[in-house]
C-alpha cells in the first residue's frame, strides 16, 4: 500500500472538527482526490449502530464478533472490538485514498490541525506534537501557522490545499 497523506483534526467537543472535516472532504472531491475519514467516537460507549431491527444488529446482539454487509455499491463493516490505532488507520485506508482525514485521536502521532474554542483549550492542546495549524483564539502565540478565526474559511482551505500539494504544511499564510 502506498503512503497515504494523513492529517488529524483535533479539538474538544463542539470546536468545529466535524464541520471542518466535512468541508475538506467536499474540497478534496472537487479536486478529484479520493478521501477516507477515520473518526474517534469520544462521547463514551459504543457508537450508535442504527436501527436495532436490522439483520446486522441482530447478528451482533446474538454474539457475532464481526459483520459485513455489502450491496448497492457500498460495504458496511462492524467489528465488536476496538483495534489499536495503527490497525484503524490501515482499515480506513483499505481503498488506497489520496488523503486520510482523522477526526480526533489527538494523543496519536501525526500531523495535526488544532481547533480552539477558548483559551482554556489551548492550556492542554498546546502540548500536542505535530501541530501544523491552530485555528482560534487570537490571543495565543504558536510556533506553527495560526489562523485566528474559523470564519476565515478561505484562508483555512488555502492552507489545506497547499498542504495537500506540497506535503509539508508548515508554511505561513
Amino acid at each position: 500500500m502506498d503512503v497515504v497523506k494523513t492529517l488529524h483534526v483535533v479539538g474538544y467537543k463542539n470546536s468545529g472538527k466535524t464541520t471542518l472535516v466535512s468541508r475538506w472532504v467536499r474540497l478534496l472531491k472537487e479536486n478529484n482526490l479520493s478521501v477516507a475519514v477515520l473518526k474517534h467516537h469520544g462521547h463514551g460507549g459504543k457508537p450508535d449502530l442504527g436501527e436495532s431491527s436490522t439483520d446486522t444488529s441482530q447478528f451482533l446482539v446474538n454474539g457475532a464478533d464481526t459483520t459485513l454487509v455489502a450491496g448497492g455499491g457500498a460495504v458496511q463493516f462492524i467489528w465488536n472490538e476496538e483495534p489499536e490505532f495503527a490497525r484503524l488507520k490501515e482499515m480506513a485506508s483499505i481503498g488506497n485514498p489520496d488523503v486520510l482525514l482523522i477526526e480526533g485521536y489527538k494523543g496519536e502521532t501525526g500531523d495535526k490541525v488544532v481547533l480552539l474554542r477558548n483559551l482554556e483549550d489551548w492550556d492542554t492542546l498546546c502540548q500536542l506534537g505535530g501541530r501544523l495549524l491552530v485555528i482560534g483564539c487570537p490571543e495565543i502565540e504558536t510556533n506553527c501557522c495560526h489562523i485566528h478565526s474559523r470564519e476565515e474559511e478561505e484562508r483555512i482551505d488555502e492552507w489545506f490545499l497547499h498542504w495537500i500539494g506540497k506535503g509539508d504544511g508548515d508554511e505561513t499564510i
